[in-house]
This record gives C-alpha cells, sequence and structure tokens, in this order.
C-alpha cells in the first residue's frame, strides 16, 4: 500500500484550503417584540429598522419583527428583555415604569399641556436622566422615544363631561397610571390586554376604551363604538429599548449603529401618527362615527388633582422639571 506524505507546505496548504471552505459566522437572529398592528407605522418603521441594521452591520445582525402580541403581551415582552428571549421591544412608559417609576411620569394622563410640550421633553435633559435611571434599575437601554398620540376615550354615549363618565366600565392597559384619568372622573377602569379589547366592546364586556386616533382605525373599535370623545388625556409615547443581555455585548461601533436606525425610525413614525391624527376625525365621521369635540377643562382639572397624589411614581422635583420645560 502507497503511503502519501504530506510535506510541511503541503499540510498548510491542505488547512488552508480547509479553513476556506467553512463558511463565514452566521449572522446573529435577534427578536423585535411588540403588541401593535402590522397596519400600524411602529411595525412599518420596525421592518425598515430591521433591514437596515442589516445593511449597516453587515449582515452580521439579522432582525426579526413579531406584532400583533405574537410573542406575548405588553407585560410579557418587558420580562422578556431580561430573559434574553426578546432583543428589542416596543413599549409604554407606563409599562417600562413599572421597573422604574419615574418614567411613567411621561405616561401620566394631563401630564402634557400640548404635543410641542412633549417633543420638547422628548428631546429635553429630563428624558435623558429618567432613561439613565431605568438603566440603571433594569441593564435595558432605551434609544428612542416615538409619539403615540393623544389618547381619547372612545364609547356609546357623548362624554361631555365628567359626571357622564360616572360608573363608566372602561378598557385600560395593565398599568397602573392608565386607571388615574378615570379614577379622576369616577369612572370604572378595567385593565384588558389589547389584544382582547375589540371583542370585550363587541360583547359588552366593557363600555368604552381609550387609544389615539390611529390606533383606534387600525384595530377597528370604531366599529363597535358609536362616539369618539376627543379628550385628549394622555399624549402617549412608545419607548424603543434594548435589552441589555444584548446591549452589553455590542462594540461601541454596533451601539451607534443600532442608536441611530432606532431613533430614525422613531422619527419617521411619530410623523406618521402626526399627520394621521391630523386626517382621521373627518375619516371616521364618513364612516358613520360621531367625533365629539370635547372641551376638556373640567377633564383636566379633576385630574391634575391627582398628578402628585398616592399613585404618583415620581417626586416633586421630577414633576416640577418637566412642567418648566417650554
Amino acid at each position: 500500500m502507497k503511503k502519501t506524505i504530506l510535506t510541511l507546505p503541503a499540510i498548510m496548504l491542505a488547512a488552508v484550503s480547509a479553513i476556506s471552505t467553512v463558511p463565514a459566522s452566521a449572522a446573529q437572529t435577534l427578536r423585535f417584540a411588540h403588541v401593535y398592528e402590522t397596519t400600524e407605522p411602529y411595525h412599518a418603521q420596525a421592518l425598515w429598522a430591521a433591514e437596515e441594521i442589516k445593511k449597516r452591520t453587515d449582515s452580521r445582525f439579522q432582525v426579526e419583527v413579531f406584532p400583533a402580541s405574537s410573542l406575548g403581551k405588553e407585560n410579557d415582552i418587558n420580562q422578556g428583555l431580561s430573559l434574553g428571549t426578546v432583543d428589542i421591544i416596543y413599549t409604554g412608559n407606563l409599562f417600562a415604569g413599572k421597573s422604574y417609576g419615574p418614567l411613567s411620569i411621561a405616561g401620566a394622563p394631563y401630564m402634557f399641556r400640548d404635543l410641542a410640550h412633549w417633543k420638547a421633553y422628548a428631546k429635553s435633559d429630563l428624558f435623558e436622566e429618567l432613561a439613565g435611571g431605568y438603566k440603571k434599575e433594569t441593564g435595558h437601554q432605551i434609544v428612542a422615544t416615538t409619539y403615540y398620540g393623544s389618547r381619547h376615550a372612545t364609547s356609546n354615549k357623548a362624554l361631555n363631561t365628567p359626571a357622564d363618565m360616572k360608573g363608566l366600565k372602561i378598557r385600560v392597559p395593565n398599568a397602573p397610571l392608565y386607571m388615574m384619568f378615570p379614577k379622576a372622573v369616577d369612572a370604572n377602569p378595567t385593565p384588558l390586554a389589547f389584544a382582547e379589547v375589540y371583542l370585550a366592546l363587541q360583547q359588552g364586556v366593557v363600555d368604552a376604551q381609550e387609544n389615539p386616533l390611529p390606533t383606534i382605525k387600525a384595530k377597528k373599535f370604531y366599529e363597535v363604538q358609536k362616539f369618539i370623545n376627543l379628550t385628549g388625556h394622555i399624549r402617549d409615547s412608545l419607548l424603543t429599548i434594548v435589552g441589555g443581555p444584548l446591549w452589553n455585548k455590542l462594540s461601541d461601533a454596533d451601539k451607534k449603529v443600532f442608536s441611530d436606525v432606532l431613533t430614525e425610525a422613531a422619527a419617521k413614525a411619530s410623523a406618521a401618527i402626526e399627520d394621521s391624527e391630523n386626517n382621521l376625525a373627518s375619516w371616521f365621521e364618513d364612516q358613520g362615527v360621531t367625533v365629539n369635540r370635547v372641551d376638556v377643562t373640567d377633564f383636566r382639572n379633576a385630574t391634575m388633582k391627582l398628578h402628585n397624589g398616592p399613585d404618583a411614581t415620581w417626586d416633586m422635583a421630577t414633576y416640577n422639571k418637566l412642567q418648566a420645560i417650554k
């Protein structure tokens, strides 16, 4: 039997050849989860961000987007950040605020004077300070905030004064501060998961719900409610959060890519929501829904009395900083 003897150069050549046939490392697959419909700007921009992150990192990261509560409800995906079962999420301030209370101030009713006030807050030192406090508490990185819209109450009757809401069974998200406005007007706040709201309204399990106009359209709540009452009680926003287990492994260059892309996505989604809000009232009226333009003075006054009451998860200094923002 003839033996093949390889010289050292031949052995090295064979090794190099073997290495060259090994495929490059596969992209790291990441999960981006949220509870919103595929028709909403948040989802469209999440898809854009996924492609952009892939492009800007030379395909080292593959981001898969999971909409419409497909990876769980708000509380589930927030917990998933720590468990490492999700890597990036959109979530409301009041859900993130369960981990760091002061952050919830941005989701409290009648906390912002108007949209300009919210925009100034989103670019403020206070926002950075609160995001830093959240990171210290959880290890997760808030990279952007997106305008979610002004939340309005829908119902099967006109809601013109706080008295009209007395005893009204109104669905709210399952976070304590969403109950502040209903409590202030003697309504009956009823926490329900987002995915359950349409059926609950249709079957009369609850009498009313509250959400921004784009969400009311996307979730088709107008099909099972006769009135959209423009209470504008919360200037709401979503946080884009990257989980600590991922963030801590990223290089500084990759952190910049993720931050830049997700911030740009947030800005584009915010602009789409603002534009949508400006046009939707007439669209709803075309569908036969009554859009009730409410004088919110009494609603606001009743609610502001609770801003620094027992349900507040922020201190007076934080409250004063927010109100001082111009």
